[in-house]
């Protein structure tokens, strides 16, 4: 007779089990929960029992994913978030939260409110609320509406949402939002808000109000979201959260100390039947691991994330020594995490950023996702300043001799190895104009691909720094960006890094000692291919302060052409700039730079180049074998900087360029060049629900001339400096609006008066005494009028105000 064992009393409670439930249900359950809106968190998560929040669902789904992946199930409906969701290194199996149906399930940091809404006066309705001391956001319906605002906004406007862009608005000072007169009918005026364009359109700034002076001026604090800071401009700045100031459709006002919700109703809402949500949080999910452990393979696909806070007062970190500050948070924020992923998923009207990937961050891909309307960027990589060797901020100098000449990174403290596939990015910089649909700083080798951006006020991806580089954006669509800042382009990046500072002359002689010193931080090319591209203020790719170490080919460049401002080792091939051209800016001795192969239509648009380089000096490593759209007089315009010996001129034969295609026909004169046809079909999102809402471009007209239209300019020379008059985009090499205007120095030697009375090459002077200085035709009047006296010459010397004396003007030559 055989012995009977014993065995463990866990044996005998799974053997009940299974004869309840067969081993394939069991396996089924310990890999998908549910997740319902009527559901309940006493439930076990089956589709017939779901369980009722997120918080639950997570805290169950990381016990299970212990041993295997999990799904959480999403079923249609709104979620409305408590408090922000946070996962960390819990799970060991991947988990994913799913809709059910796609774009049915949200994720909300709002909350509804069921009000009583009665008649105010006019046309104002009122509601008592008392459970929230403060409300940033109203929506009805689903539409976010606007706090009470001075001026009012206006359909069809693009700056804050009353102008029209324009580099010399007219100030209409009756109607200032700050003048006396209006501030005088304000009561009750702390917890408002002032925003306003930085001075030179370069972004923007806020300032919370905290009362009134005894002056009867705003007692107010802010203005530190920009790291080039200036006085607010003088008419891009409206208040909002004012009582007095409720007047339009779609206004509204909580008075906190009342605690009463005033709202205009626009379209005939009866607010008593519409629904009516607030925002309440910043972040909705945090996906967050720590130095010692990756919170890893968690995924959210198919959802809607709605409702965050907007955080524009809170944007304070400076970036290095780019023009950004930034905020650290978005309604989803990585952080110590890999292998994560965010797929065909919606982003609508959050408040802030959209998705913050911070930190030590690798293997995070964003694909199929439609972000729209968002108030600051659309999804930003970002690294810690921590990881750089000598990391400076704001707009300084370099001290060569504290230098440290490591090359790459001091730590791990930034994302690489990421992706951004197929999005739609709209709308994004609602309320932070200084933002981006795609930003990238502080990180390495992060892939935008096939993504389709426009309608945005700055540019459409933005990189900050070289730190360290490998990045590739190709296969893009980005059009119609730069719509309410100045001096930027679709595609924008600054490369202040270790080996830059202002003043260019000492970066040349840096490097003329140590050759490696521009590609300590940039580690390897970041790449710009096969992207259509169109500014219509600005630049449609603009390379600006130190950007090194790109290569930019197969690019399709529909109207502002590609500026490449002082750098190393940029090389441009086989790109089309449609009715532009190429515009070098403050080019370096021994840059390393080639443009070769591409079809210009126009002549070269240089700016400053005489800061660096001698009249003549050559331009680059090689300026040379391309196709001109234009007649040949332009095309050798500056042969006598070693450019286009050996270029052509003439039609390229286009196909069709009234719908976008620039393929050149077989028998085109550009193929000479070298010249090589790339797809002009497949720019942009390839979803099909995305690619059917995408907006397209707008192809210009071509402009172009094969007839010589060269004419020689008049030239001046004062004090043996030669006077020029910039024009439109060259402002930009100066660090000045296009509105202050002014007249160039150049071709300063050691041995002219210009120079021994303290001028150097590339001043740009503003003013002469308290007269401005706007043309050359003003400057020969008033020295010709004024030759005797003593005068300051108000001047801008590597991007910096200063000032020179001098005892005599002397006769313009």
């Amino acid at each position: 007779m055989l012995k009977q064992k014993k065995y463990p009393i866990i044996f005998l409670l799974v053997g009940c089990m299974l004869s309840i439930y067969p081993v394939s249900k069991i396996s089924a359950q310990n890999k998908v929960l549910y997740v319902a809106v009527n559901g309940s968190d006493k439930n076990i998560g089956t589709e017939t029992k779901p369980l009722a929040t997120l918080t639950k669902a997570k805290e169950l789904a990381e016990k299970q994913s212990k041993s295997s992946p999990v799904t959480v199930w999403l079923k249609d409906g709104t979620y409305y978030l408590p408090q922000t969701l946070k996962i960390g290194t819990s799970a060991s199996f991947p988990i994913t939260f799913q809709a059910v149906n796609e774009g049915k399930a949200v994720i909300s940091g709002g909350k509804a409110l069921k009000l009583q809404w009665q008649p105010y006066k006019k046309n104002i309705w009122v509601a008592k609320y008392d459970e929230d001391a403060f409300i940033d956001q109203l929506m009805v319906n689903g539409k976010r509406q606007r706090m009470a605002r001075y001026p009012n906004a206006v359909a069809n406007k693009n700056v804050f949402d009353y102008w029209t862009l324009s580099h010399s608005p007219k100030a209409d000072t009756a109607n200032d939002v700050l003048a006396a007169s209006r501030l005088a009918k304000w009561n009750n005026v702390e917890g408002g808000y002032l925003h306003g364009m930085q001075n030179l359109l370069w972004g923007d700034m806020h300032w919370i109000i905290k009362g009134k002076k005894e002056n009867g001026t705003l007692n107010i604090e802010g203005g530190w979201q920009n790291n080039r800071p200036s006085v607010i401009h003088p008419v891009f700045r409206f208040v909002e959260n004012i009582f007095e100031e409720l007047d339009a459709p779609g206004e509204w006002y909580f008075h906190t100390q009342e605690h009463k919700l005033y709202y205009i109703p626009e379209n005939n809402i009866d607010p008593n039947k519409a629904t009516i949500e607030i925002v309440r949080l910043k972040h909705l999910i945090e996906i967050v691991g720590n130095n010692h452990q990756f919170a890893k393979n968690i995924h959210f696909k198919g959802l809607v994330f709605k409702h965050t806070a907007r955080t524009f007062m809170e944007n304070k970190e400076p970036l290095l020594r780019s023009d950004w500050t930034v905020y650290r948070g978005g309604a989803i924020l990585f952080n110590n995490a890999t292998n994560c992923s965010i797929a065909d998923c919606e982003f609508d009207q959050v408040g802030g950023n959209t998705i913050f990937v911070n930190g030590y961050n690798e293997g995070i891909t964003i694909k199929g996702c439609y972000i729209h309307e968002s108030g600051a960027s659309g999804i930003l990589f970002v690294g810690d300043t921590t990881a750089l060797f000598n990391p400076l901020s704001g707009y300084v100098k370099q001290d060569y001799s504290k230098l440290n000449t490591t090359p790459g990174a001091k730590s791990k403290q930034y994302p690489r190895n990421c992706l951004v596939e197929d999005c739609l990015i709209t709308k994004t910089g609602r309320d932070e104009k200084q933002s981006a649909p795609i930003h990238i700083s502080i990180a390495e080798k992060i892939h935008v691909n096939h993504c389709s951006i426009y309608d945005v006020p700055r540019a459409g991806i933005n990189i900050n720094d070289g730190s360290f580089g490998g990045h590739i954006i190709e296969n893009c669509d980005v059009f119609n960006t730069v719509l309410e800042t100045g001096d930027h382009g679709s595609f924008n990046s600054w490369g202040r890094d270790r080996f830059w500072t202002p003043n260019v002359k000492d970066i040349v002689a840096a490097v003329k000692k140590n050759p490696a010193l521009p590609f300590l931080d940039v580690q390897s090319p970041n790449i710009i291919a096969h992207n259509r591209w169109r500014c219509d203020h600005g630049w449609d790719i603009d390379l600006d302060d130190g950007s090194s170490r790109y290569l930019i080919y197969n690019n399709l460049l529909l109207n502002g052409g590609l500026k490449l401002r002082e750098g190393y080792q940029r090389i441009a091939t086989n790109n089309i700039t449609v009715n532009n051209s190429l515009h070098p800016h403050v080019w370096l001795d021994n840059s390393g730079d080639v443009f070769k192969h591409n079809i210009v239509f126009a002549a070269y648009k240089p700016a400053a180049m005489t800061r660096t380089l001698a009249a003549d000096a050559k331009w680059g490593e090689q300026v040379d074998s391309n196709f001109f759209y234009t007649d040949t007089a332009k095309m050798y315009q500056f042969k006598k900087n070693g450019c286009d010996t050996n270029s052509l001129s003439g039609d390229p034969l286009f196909e069709n360029p009234t719908v976008g295609n620039y393929t050149v026909k077989p028998n085109s004169p550009a193929l000479k060049m070298g010249f090589k046809n790339f797809s002009m079909t497949d720019f942009g999102v390839t979803k099909p629900a995305l690619k059917a809402i995408a907006k397209q471009p707008v192809f210009p007209v071509i402009k172009a001339s094969l007839v010589s239209t060269t004419n020689k300019a008049n030239r001046y020379t004062w004090m043996g400096a030669t006077l020029k008059e910039p024009k439109g985009d060259e402002f930009s090499a100066y660090g000045v609006g296009y509105d202050e205007g002014g007249v160039a120095l150049e071709n300063i030697t050691a041995n002219t008066k210009a120079a021994q009375l303290g001028f150097k090459d590339g001043d740009l002077v503003l003013k002469i005494n308290n007269t401005s200085i706007k043309t050359i035709n003003q400057f020969i009047a008033f020295a010709k009028d004024a030759q005797k006296g003593s005068f300051k010459v108000t001047i801008i010397r590597n991007q910096l105000p200063t000032s020179v004396i001098i005892n005599e003007m002397i006769a313009v030559q």
